[in-house]
């Protein structure tokens, strides 16, 4: 199975954005990628499979791909899409209260990894009024990058968070049943980003979901791949991490603003995740 490397993709420049219009799609070939995609399908009808799993493509489905994931189209009639290929890593999506967004997280996060799970139900699907704002929005980051005029970096990812947040808020306003579900999750994911600093309990967070405990850990731990606190162990080490890097604020009172009472509990925890302890983990990042 073929990796599309990002050298080949991406421009020269390594500028992190590309737009591929397939109108049509051609047969392809099972593969993965080295970055991740915005598929949002403009016409026609086609199987998407991802190796294990197959799902019925109309116009308007819009999904993620991430980049170890592979996948394919089959069966195309006239299949019309649109990749947005991006590097998570190298964008700013942590910017405003993008984080914050509970469709967000639903879509780019637990979506992907719950649709073997519910045989793509959860899929966003673009009313036509959503996937007309969506081309224009689209239309706006590809003449950016095309163009590449002076200040097209800051154009485009301003293009690309606007893009983003249009599409996780029409998740979050979905009134199909599969969909709520992850947004629920996805609540619950920005609750926690947004209060990392105090206590946050599991009863809580189960609460918010409006699910059954045993039914939010189960979707919880199936999609994220670990159980709700320790994830929010790890955002909170994760925040812990960038004030080590950045700031020079004492270890102790780096713990208590990431919401853990204890320094030395935050020390375990910490050189559990960077098997260093925090004061090491800064002087090697200073």
């Amino acid at each position: 199975m073929r990796t599309l490397k990002k050298q080949d993709w991406f421009h020269e420049d390594g500028f992190p954005i590309v737009v591929e219009r397939r109108d049509p799609q051609e047969p392809f070939g099972l593969h993965r990628h080295e970055f991740s995609e915005i598929v949002i399908i403009t016409g026609g009808s086609g199987v998407h499979i991802t190796g294990e799993d197959s799902y019925e493509l109309t116009t308007g489905d819009t999904f993620v791909i991430g980049g170890d994931r592979p996948h394919d189209y089959l069966n195309m009639d006239r299949l019309s899409l649109i990749n947005i290929l991006f590097v998570p890593s190298e964008l700013p999506l942590f910017l405003g209260d993008l984080q914050s967004l509970s469709g967000y997280h639903a879509l780019f996060t637990l979506e992907p990894a719950w649709r073997s799970h519910h045989n793509f139900t959860s899929r966003l699907q673009l009313t036509p009024a959503e996937l007309a704002e969506t081309l224009r929005l689209v239309k706006k980051l590809d003449d950016e990058l095309k163009l590449r005029r002076s200040g097209f970096r800051v154009m485009a990812i301003a293009a690309m968070l606007e893009l983003v947040t249009f599409l996780s808020r029409s998740y979050s306003e979905t009134r199909n049943p599969t969909s709520q579900t992850l947004v629920r999750i996805g609540e619950t994911i920005s609750y926690m980003r947004r209060n990392i600093d105090r206590p946050i309990t599991l009863n809580e967070l189960v609460t918010m979901s409006g699910m059954s405990r045993t039914n939010f850990l189960r979707i919880f731990e199936a999609a994220m791949g670990t159980s709700p606190i320790n994830y929010l162990i790890q955002l909170r080490i994760d925040e812990a991490s960038n004030l080590l890097r950045n700031t020079d604020r004492s270890i102790t009172d780096i713990a208590f603003t990431v919401g853990f009472s204890d320094s030395n509990y935050f020390s375990r925890q910490f050189r559990k995740v960077h098997d260093r302890s925090p004061r090491d983990y800064r002087k090697r990042h200073q």
